[in-house]
């Protein structure tokens, strides 16, 4: 067939396709075009994915590489005391029973170490060891509460043989209570207090100065009021009266200050030292710290930087465990008091056990029975007028005592 130039024409296919080839869905040209574009965008969906899964495969490794990292970071923080481990275990037999109801009890030790660039500036390295605060926290079996009791420095006590840093072992001796970390460090110091209140110490941190100054950094400063302005040269500390926020080193210089403040009596700083830890305590808490992983980070990396202790918490699980048990712990609930003294009869430098408003509280904690703190200014001494920071006891031996000191909610300021 031809057209009407002459030229051949193109054979009519239509005849050939099959009904509805050329239209609908489905067929022809338009059909097939459809069906490639469908499996291209299937193909670039495939791949979408695969890229999709291997970032976040990626992004899971890098997370997961970067918390491995930091958890390692922070436990090669701690140090490890096994030095004491080992003295604690030749004297096991001796040691008081572990306390009931799964309460523990761990002493804190602030350690007034001039060693290192940053400790330097507050005094000469004479290589001693020096212990200005010692805390007995005592945490009770239902974690509802927690009651830390200071033990001043200036207390006389029995201080047993100790074996010190040169392997050698001391005479047993009646002395001031602070000589036990110097003659034999963290061991001495808790085979001592565990002799004077028969409580057995489950575990034990030493916290130098820059420990400490990070600590509160790391929270953002704690608030304290002032009752009249500050200038101490020795604490190298220089505040207003009123309102403060303090940072680490205003607060290191607040909690050691002594010459200047109130009397200048050990039992002043004690107090004061309470207050702050009771405030420290209080901003942690409200501040959600324990529950966000970004703000609890800092405050972990400041504490283990300079925090040696025993091996039943030197890693990051041990410390998280603790941390985690105070949580549910009420602001009110946490009560610091100091052992009932009173200065000694011959020596005004000196303190003594006041009795037996101190046996019953080392009974308590024995027990882990309650024990009651209220302010000072609302207790009654039973032991004279001259000691208003003592326990009071109680009349009636089935009673909850009563012991002057603070908690969490009362340190704060305003």
């Amino acid at each position: 067939m031809t057209d009407s130039a002459g030229t051949p024409a193109e054979p009519d296919d239509t005849a050939d396709r099959a009904p509805g080839a050329g239209s609908g869905t489905g067929g022809g040209r338009h059909g097939g075009g459809r069906r490639q574009r469908s499996r291209r965008r299937q193909r670039s969906r495939r791949r979408s994915l695969r890229w999709a899964a291997l970032g976040v495969s990626l992004l899971v490794m890098l997370v997961s590489g970067v918390g491995w990292w930091l958890y390692r970071s922070l436990e090669g923080n701690i140090t490890t005391d096994l030095t004491a481990v080992e003295e604690l275990e030749r004297y096991d037999k001796e040691r008081p029973l572990p306390a009931p109801h799964g309460a523990q009890n761990i002493l804190l030790i602030g350690s007034d170490s001039r060693a290192g660039a940053e400790n330097r500036k507050y005094g000469r390295d004479r290589g001693v060891q020096r212990s200005d605060t010692t805390i007995l926290l005592h945490i009770a079996g239902d974690r509802r509460s927690v009651t830390a009791v200071s033990v001043p420095r200036d207390l006389l006590v029995g201080i047993p043989s100790c074996r010190t840093a040169e392997g050698t072992r001391s005479r047993a001796q009646h002395a001031q209570f602070n000589s036990a970390f110097a003659i034999g460090g963290a061991a001495c110091t808790i085979r001592t207090v565990e002799r004077l209140t028969g409580v057995r110490i489950d575990h034990h941190m030493v916290v130098d100065f820059h420990g400490f100054k990070s600590m509160v950094d790391a929270v953002g400063g704690v608030t304290v009021c002032l009752p009249a302005a500050i200038d101490d040269r020795d604490a190298q500390l220089k505040l207003n009266a009123g309102r403060q926020t303090l940072n680490g080193e205003q607060a290191l210089g607040y909690v050691r200050a002594r010459k200047s403040l109130g009397n200048g009596s050990d039992t002043e700083r004690m107090d004061r030292q309470q207050q702050f830890l009771g405030a420290l305590f209080d901003k942690v808490q409200s501040n959600g710290v324990l529950l966000n992983p970004a703000r609890l980070y800092p405050v972990l990396d400041a504490a283990t930087r300079s925090l040696t202790t025993d091996p039943g918490l030197d890693s990051l699980k041990d410390l998280f465990d603790l941390a985690r048990s105070l949580r549910g712990v009420p602001t009110e609930r946490v009560q610091f008091l100091t052992v009932p003294r009173r200065s000694h009869p011959y020596d005004p430098n000196r303190d003594v056990l006041v009795q037996p408003a101190a046996s019953r509280l080392f009974e308590r904690l024995r027990q882990d029975a309650p024990v009651r703190v209220v302010p000072k200014e609302t207790t009654t001494s039973t032991v004279g007028d001259t000691e208003r920071d003592t326990a009071t006891g109680s009349q009636n031996p089935s009673a909850t005592p009563t012991f002057s000191g603070t908690n969490a909610t009362s340190a704060r300021c305003g």
